[in-house]
């Protein structure tokens, strides 16, 4: 059983910064990669950021490039999510997501098999 383990969120004024962590644990668990997803009141959820586990690609949605930035602890399993200069837009229920296996588009969330609970994160205008 594989368990991803979301903290970090919390309530923060426009143009603000927030650090946002996923652990990861489960028996022979092994990462091809992991993401971030977001999912505000009555929408989709959708796509935040993603990184692949060997190398360093990182993948990121339109709307937080050049503001929100990716990075990982391979030793620790756990991967961060950096938010900077925050939108009242960016308001959401943030989800960390991972997979074992190789895949045709990071962007997607059905190919992320394992999901954390989510954590809220709330920017005050």
């Amino acid at each position: 059983q594989v368990q991803l383990v979301e903290s970090g969120g919390g309530l923060v004024q426009a143009g603000g910064s927030l650090r946002l962590s996923c652990a990861a644990s489960g028996r022979s668990f092994s990462t091809y990669a992991m993401a971030w997803f977001r999912q505000a009141a009555g929408k989709e959820r959708e796509f935040v950021a993603a990184v692949k586990w060997s190398g360093s690609s990182t993948y990121y949605g339109d709307s937080v490039k050049g503001r929100f930035t990716i990075s990982r602890d391979n030793a620790k399993i756990m991967v961060y999510l950096q938010m900077n200069r925050l939108k009242a837009e960016d308001t959401a229920v943030y989800y960390c997501a991972a997979t074992s296996w190789p895949m045709s588009s990071y962007y997607s969330r059905l190919n992320y098999p394992y999901w954390g609970q989510g954590t809220q994160v709330t920017v005050s205008s």
